[in-house]
């Protein structure tokens, strides 16, 4: 199992739209990475530390595919119409990175 992992670091002054980003955004991702082979797709809104200070990412996506190899079919395919959207909800630059699930 592999996972693409999304984060968007909290920023002072950054606006990020919380309605598009769980409502138009997510429909997107999972209407292109889907039938490439997305298992999963799950977005976090960040709430605070453990501590309960400032979180450090507004946001996280956690994205679930069986195989590396689905993973890069998805993200060759519509990785750059996913990535387009970004701007409709922040001006952040996400933080990507690909993770190969070890234990669940």
């Amino acid at each position: 199992m592999h996972r693409l992992t999304v984060l968007y670091p909290a920023k002072d002054g950054e606006a990020f739209n919380y309605d598009y980003y769980f409502n138009d955004h997510h429909k997107l991702v999972v209407s292109r990475w889907k039938p490439e082979g997305m298992v999963s797709c799950e977005f976090d809104k960040g709430l605070s530390d453990p501590a309960g200070g400032k979180a450090p990412y507004l946001a996280i996506a956690h994205i679930k595919f069986n195989s590396a190899a689905d993973l890069q079919k998805a993200l060759a395919k519509h990785g750059a119409e996913i990535v387009g959207d970004v701007p409709n909800y922040t001006k952040i630059e996400p933080i990507m990175q690909v993770n190969e699930v070890m234990a669940s």
